[in-house]
């Protein structure tokens, strides 16, 4: 009888010890969160495995509800992400507090597969974006010039572009690093490419890129672009038959009548920019407010991400979910784009109050949707050539950031639940 109950006390210390596995696990997105960054890749890593996940948006800064798995936890323990096992009375009053407030409940359903344009030999700590992946842990392809012209880009649901100058102008860092060895290479990539595909010259070669990618969103594809890429695919798809490249690229002067000559019907955010014909000026067109490299430079502020109604608009709702809703501003060449210079239907999801520009938009275009940050790096204002790489080991919670991870889960999101 003693060795009976020697038994039983032992499986009750067994049981004891062993966690209870409920339903869901609750990843909060609000300050209790131990890295919000890192919450993003978890919920990625959930769904490539097949468990379903919801994005309770406005629910504690837009927090996750996973499936309650052994491996699950693992990996949350992994990643240094916070979860808190939730029953089924705490997942009752989750959804009634979602069901009587601005609140909402999205299914995620699948992992998209993400590619990066980017050349094969630029390091993952140039782009804000592929360092955010990076860090997450969640993956993605790097394609640049001849994947897109090989009609590689419907393989992807989500594509990325950050710094890339689509005008073939090298962004122009001619005026002041045309001796640098970095700067060469580039410049020798880019021709060797246009003459691989037999274009004239490389502002042709990416006049036919950026069309390449325009076609892709307009069937279907989510396109989230920063910095350069912002204005600059916009003024490649509008330039038919125009030159708006300085001399570096071919030789030929820009069109002295380009601003006239653009075709905006074409473009998906911008129209009615005027054009800089100026080789000597670091800028691309009037597009951005902050002209970070001109003479007229504008100081840094804040920007205030927009609140949406998450029953009604829950596609931007996603886009602006976030622990905090002022963000310190950071430069990029394009920091931000103008309010007279965006289409009619653009929805605004940032803007710096009194500004006359505005810092993060969307807007959709065909069957796709594209989304625009102005910026280089939430987390080095300045963004100097030659800073050391951001170590996001320093900023978990970095609510920038979580701007980059939001559109990353955007395209997961269970298409018959939008409402917009």
């Amino acid at each position: 009888m003693r060795f009976v109950s020697s038994i039983l006390l032992a499986l009750s210390a067994l049981v004891a010890a062993t966690p209870s596995y409920g339903q869901y696990l609750l990843a909060p997105m609000d300050a209790a969160q131990t890295n919000h960054l890192k919450a993003y890749g978890l919920t990625y890593w959930t769904l490539q495995r097949g468990l379903s996940a919801e994005w309770l948006l406005n629910y504690r800064a837009g927090s996750f509800l996973l499936r309650d798995r052994p491996e699950v936890r693992r990996e949350a323990a992994l990643r240094g992400v916070y979860v808190e096992p939730i029953n089924a009375s705490q997942l009752a009053q989750i959804r009634a507090t979602i069901e009587e407030n601005n609140m909402e409940s999205i299914i995620l359903e699948k992992a998209p597969k993400i590619a990066v344009y980017t050349p094969p030999n630029t390091p993952p700590w140039d782009d804000a974006v592929t360092l955010a992946l990076t860090y997450a842990d969640i993956p993605y392809d790097k394609i640049w010039d001849e994947e897109v012209l090989q009609g590689r880009l419907k393989e992807y649901e989500w594509l990325h572009l950050h710094h890339e100058d689509f005008t073939g102008q090298y962004s122009k860092f001619y005026i002041n690093y045309a001796d640098q060895p970095w700067l060469q290479e580039e410049v020798a990539r880019n021709k060797a490419m246009a003459e691989k595909f037999g274009f004239p010259d490389v502002p042709t070669l990416k006049k036919e890129v950026a069309n390449e990618i325009a076609r892709y969103v307009s069937e279907g594809g989510f396109l989230f672009a920063m910095c350069t890429a912002t204005e600059t695919i916009e003024l490649a798809l509008a330039a038919v038959g125009v030159d708006i490249a300085a001399p570096f690229s071919d030789g030929t002067p820009v069109d002295p009548d380009a601003t006239a000559k653009m075709q905006w019907d074409r473009t998906m955010a911008f129209q009615g920019a005027e054009i800089q014909t100026n080789p000597a000026v670091n800028a691309f067109s009037d597009i951005d407010g902050h002209q970070v490299n001109t003479p007229w430079r504008q100081p840094l502020g804040a920007f205030v991400l927009f609140e949406f109604s998450a029953k009604f608009d829950p596609v931007p709702s996603m886009l602006v979910q976030n622990h905090e809703n002022v963000l310190p501003d950071f430069y990029g060449l394009t920091t931000s784009f103008r309010r007279d210079r965006l289409k009619p239907g653009v929805i605004v999801l940032a803007e710096e109050e009194g500004a006359g520009w505005v810092k993060y938009i969307h807007g959709t275009y065909g069957k796709g949707t594209w989304t625009f940050l102005g910026g280089h790096d939430p987390e080095d204002p300045q963004h100097q050539i030659g800073d050391p790489p951001t170590d996001l080991d320093m900023h978990p919670h970095s609510p920038g950031y979580r701007l980059i991870l939001n559109n990353v889960l955007f395209p997961a999101a269970k298409k018959k639940t939008l409402k917009t």
